[in-house]
């Protein structure tokens, strides 16, 4: 009997089944704590996105909840501050409250989409009377992406979509990110130049400025941190390389400056005209140039600026975000255009654990129920007992592809899997009803039954996939996991798992 199941069309689905178990990697004995993200004072002195966090002041962390109250409980301004990870110990003084989102371990190799796990979907459109190419739009990405990633965000997904009406649209969603954050980050154009009087020295571009020193103590930070009009004033610098072409334009403009003397530094003797920094046309800082540097080709300059608060606490916090953000355009470079923000929506990571819970139980009941009715409509084990194996193989099948190509699992990604096993039991149905036949019509024989199933099934299989097509690009791209989900999993099914499902039953049907 086991010989006449086994056939090859059998083998192939064990084969495929046993390939997507290793792609997804299940593993539900998993723990710890790990990092999604982290920013700041954290991430410059060493704290790294997926660390596991064993414990905070040589207190243990066991779960989410002790790693929040930890952060509360051992924060203290100005003390030090000590992270023990799987990669080693961050230890610190600490100035502001660290800033880190954590993650429960990974269980598996399935990623979830931001309606399961929680942070902000952005959709941005290009504000420009210009016609806006695909090229320009992914360079758009590029440079939110580097933007991004550089400023700690790197659970993200962008990409690009289009609108009812064929505009050209941009899709950003970021686990652990809050909406104010976001909206910063990507409203910031981020033209950087910098100039001598009214002459360009140089732009934020790879061009001009090959690096950026960041996270770097040795050659970033904020050096001081003095009281000022009844509040405190802080100051970042850090070091950058110019191009040679740049570092050569900084000599022709400064070699016909005068040289005067300082009021402010006895015996120092500065250019008559400042380096001013510009952001976005905004001045941002002045930088005076000291007289060695007039006529000289240097590639390596520093650059400075403030920050201010009422306590030294927020001055330090305001240079290091005025620092982080200037750094990061020099970095990454200047956005094509301006993007206006279309729509910004924020889950919580509570609401989609929720989502998770009610899901998997909405699931199981789901295929309780299309089980029971399986059986009431044919009265035999024999039947009803492959068609659920096939239904789970389907859901495996796509689970796995999605872990390979790394795609999001969102609501509507598990509503196309819904609807995939859907149309798999009804492609089973019309199979096992075509064989049944055998006892009332003799006109055709095993082969031909299945044969004329199958043909219904491909017919319906390739209208579905004309019909998931649209969805690609519907809804600037928010239903583009229904699609994926669908195509994965009927494709399988007509390739994989239904002729399994054929194969079996035929057999079983003989007996």
């Amino acid at each position: 009997m086991a010989k006449k199941i086994f056939t090859v069309r059998v083998i192939i689905l064990l084969i495929t089944l046993l390939l997507m178990l290793i792609a997804i990697s299940p593993n539900p004995f998993a723990s710890g704590i790990q990092v999604k993200s982290a920013r700041g004072e954290v991430a410059e002195n060493g704290l790294r996105i997926n660390d596991f966090i064993e414990s905070i002041n040589g207190k243990k962390v066991s779960n989410i909840d002790d790693f929040n109250s930890l952060i509360e409980e051992e924060y203290k301004e100005n003390s030090t501050f000590v992270i023990k990870t799987s990669g080693g110990e961050v230890a610190y003084i600490a100035l502001e409250k660290p800033e880190i989102i954590v993650k429960e371990a990974k269980k598996t190799n399935i990623e979830v989409g931001l309606d399961l796990s929680g942070g902000t979907r952005v959709v941005l459109e290009p504000s420009t009377t210009k016609q806006v190419t695909s090229k320009q739009i992914n360079d758009v990405i590029d440079v939110l992406n580097n933007r991004l990633n550089v400023y700690g965000l790197s659970d993200l997904q962008i990409r690009a979509a289009e609108g009812k009406d064929g505009k050209k649209l941009i899709v950003i969603e970021i686990a652990g990110a809050t909406r104010q954050e976001v909206r910063e980050l990507i409203e910031q154009q981020g033209e950087f130049e910098a100039k001598i009087g009214n002459e360009t020295v140089f732009i934020g571009s790879k061009n001009d400025i090959p690096f950026v020193c960041k996270d770097d103590g040795t050659c970033s930070g904020i050096r001081s941190c003095d009281p000022s009009n009844g509040g405190y004033t802080c100051r970042f610098e850090f070091s950058i390389n110019l191009s040679p072409v740049a570092a050569k334009k900084h000599a022709q403009i400064t070699k016909d400056l005068a040289v005067n003397q300082s009021n402010i530094d006895a015996g120092k003797r500065y250019l008559s005209k400042p380096l001013s920094l510009y952001l976005d046309d905004k001045l941002v800082d002045e930088l005076l140039i000291g007289e060695d540097l007039k006529g000289k080709e240097s590639t390596a300059i520093a650059i400075s600026g403030p920050g201010s608060g009422i306590t030294q606490e927020e001055a330090y916090n305001d240079a290091l975000k005025n620092m982080n953000k200037l750094q990061t355009v020099l970095i990454t470079g200047s956005l094509p255009f301006k993007l206006d923000i279309v729509k910004i929506d924020s889950i919580s990571p509570t609401l989609g654990s929720n989502f998770i819970y009610n899901t998997l139980w909405v699931s199981i009941l789901a295929m309780i129920l299309v089980s029971l009715v399986i059986y009431l409509r044919y009265r035999k084990l024999r039947i009803t007992i492959p068609i659920i194996i096939t239904m789970v193989s389907e859901i495996l099948i796509i689970l796995g592809i999605a872990a390979l190509i790394r795609w999001r699992l969102d609501l509507v990604s598990i509503a196309g899997i819904i609807a995939t096993v859907g149309t798999g039991v009804n492609d089973q149905i019309v199979i096992t009803d075509e064989l049944l036949k055998g006892s009332k019509e003799f006109v055709y024989n095993w082969k031909e039954k299945t044969k004329r199933a199958f043909f219904i099934i491909f017919s319906a299989y390739a209208t579905l996939v004309a019909a998931m097509i649209p969805l690609w690009f519907a809804g600037a791209g928010l239903l583009r996991g229904f699609a994926v989900t669908t195509i994965i999993g009927i494709t399988a099914g007509v390739f994989i798992t239904r002729p399994a499902y054929a194969s079996i039953i035929e057999r079983l049907l003989r007996e």
